[in-house]
């Protein structure tokens, strides 16, 4: 059921892969919701994604583009200012990758090459979009800008790596950069702390089935799915929320607040009873 929260409202998406993606969903969503916008994300993604479909599916044009290089990223917002004949509503930044995670490395042994390009892609990327974006003073008063964040940016989870080094300066760099936006243009920045989804890049985390399985019944009302998470993003971009900036929200069904729950307790007593 569609509200039209996101009528006459124009936007980019960074990061929609195929159909799994969180990105892919808050496309999908936010055309239903009367939005207008650009899909775009890395050149080998239009190789091995499906963007060109969701475009197609969504009325709109995907345009290949580093997130990290600043030329791209002008070209980006070029063409989206000028397809709108204007400037933008909002931005969605789902955009993340570690070749530490890929090639199985773990923390104590990071090929550091490696972790520079986790931090450039996962969160320096975010900075480039916001200053390429005010320097051409792209994006209308009371706009909305949302990234995609985990909650390893405040806690130890087995496996994330140093992907959680760089949620960590993403959601740093959405509360620096939402007091200067938020100051002169009216425009507010916030993360999005998501459960763990079977995203492709999710899927990619070790162990990330018993992560899943963990999450749920940790969490008091169960993980929150890909779908669930692009409503929320689609109240960010809304003005139902004119007054939400500089914060990470956690979209996890109760899990950051937890310490352990009975279904948890549960299981883990299970592993007693199997040694007896």
């Amino acid at each position: 059921m569609a509200y039209n929260l996101l009528k006459g409202k124009k936007g980019i998406i960074f990061g929609a892969l195929n159909d799994k993606s969180i990105a892919w969903k808050v496309a999908e969503k936010a055309y239903e919701e009367g939005a207008e916008f650009i899909l775009t994300n890395a050149p080998v993604a239009f190789r091995f994604g499906e963007i060109n479909e969701l475009a197609k599916k969504c009325n709109t044009i995907a345009i290949p583009a580093d997130a990290t290089n600043i030329t791209d990223l002008n070209n980006v917002f070029n063409t989206a200012m000028e397809k709108f004949g204007g400037k933008i509503d909002f931005i969605l930044h789902s955009i993340g990758m570690s070749l530490n995670v890929r090639k199985g490395l773990t923390y104590d042994n990071l090929n550091y090459e490696y972790y520079k390009k986790t931090i450039d892609i996962s969160a320096l990327s975010f900075h480039k979009i916001l200053q390429v974006a005010k320097t051409k003073n792209a994006i209308n008063e009371w706009g909305s800008v949302v990234a995609l964040s985990y909650v390893a940016a405040q806690r130890t989870l087995y496996g994330y790596n140093d992907m959680a080094d760089a949620k960590a300066v993403l959601e740093s760099i959405a509360r620096s950069f939402g007091y200067i936006y938020g100051r002169e243009k009216k425009i507010r920045i916030n993360t999005i702390s998501q459960s763990p989804t079977l995203t492709t890049a999710g899927s990619g985390v070790k162990g990330i089935d018993g992560l899943m399985d963990f999450t749920e019944r940790m969490s008091p009302l169960g993980n929150a799915t890909a779908d669930e998470c692009a409503n929320f993003c689609i109240t960010m971009f809304s003005d139902l929320t004119k007054k939400v900036t500089m914060q990470n929200l956690f979209h996890d069904g109760g899990f950051s607040s937890m310490g352990m729950s009975l279904r948890a307790m549960e299981q883990y007593n299970k592993s007693f009873e199997k040694c007896d």
